[in-house]
């Protein structure tokens, strides 16, 4: 499905996440790396490099993440879901409950994508 080698980008060195993010600090960076390793199969690259993700909240009961999809039409829309439910799974605490909401506002562009997807796609 992929058209060449998966990027897994850089995002999980970055000193803060590349989205916004509430919650605690504990799991922030255990979070961040387990978006990074749920990659877009049509584009090869991770979906926080695409910037598909708007943003995660975490409280005592739930993780909450607002993802988006570069098109309504994304025909691999619900194996990314199930990825990142299943990443977050390996790293959250078992009494966490996960909900992954699709939104589409604001829609998603290109301005989204961190530096380095950009070059990648040779942009």
């Amino acid at each position: 499905m992929s058209a060449g080698p998966v990027d897994t980008g850089v995002a999980a060195m970055e000193s803060r996440p590349p989205f916004p993010y509430k919650g605690p600090e504990a799991l922030r960076q255990a979070i961040v790396d387990a978006l990074t390793r749920v990659v877009d199969p049509e584009v090869a690259m991770t979906i926080v490099d695409v910037g598909l993700i708007y943003g995660v909240t975490v409280t005592d009961e739930k993780l909450h993440v607002l993802l988006t999809m570069t098109s309504a039409a994304c025909p691999v829309t619900d194996l990314i879901i199930e990825e990142v439910e299943t990443e977050l799974d390996r790293v959250t605490p078992p009494e966490l409950l996960i909900k992954v909401e699709l939104v589409w506002e604001p829609p998603w562009s290109t301005d989204r994508m961190s530096e380095r997807a950009k070059r990648f796609m040779g942009w």
